[in-house]
């Protein structure tokens, strides 16, 4: 079924940021910096982990939404001959 593989892809993704943000969380902080540098690049790294994320998940929401409404528009038009 589509659903099963869908399902899969959130998961890969969802797993896939979060070991980018993990490892770019463990790269700056091993990094030889100041702490007061190191603090302001984690957090710089994050919003912008933030702010990627957001935007993927939109976009797959997004999708995932076209797909529905057009199953949806498929089984009604099924339902209807």
């Amino acid at each position: 079924m589509d659903y099963d593989h869908e399902g899969q892809v959130v998961n890969f993704v969802s797993g896939l940021l979060l070991g980018a943000v993990i490892g770019a969380g463990i790269a700056l902080l091993t990094a030889p910096e100041p702490g007061k540098r190191a603090r302001r690049r984690i957090r710089k790294a994050a919003f912008e982990l933030k702010d990627n994320a957001a935007d993927r998940w939109d976009e797959l929401a997004d999708d995932v939404k076209g797909r529905v409404d057009d199953a949806f528009a498929t089984a009604r038009k099924s339902f209807a001959r």
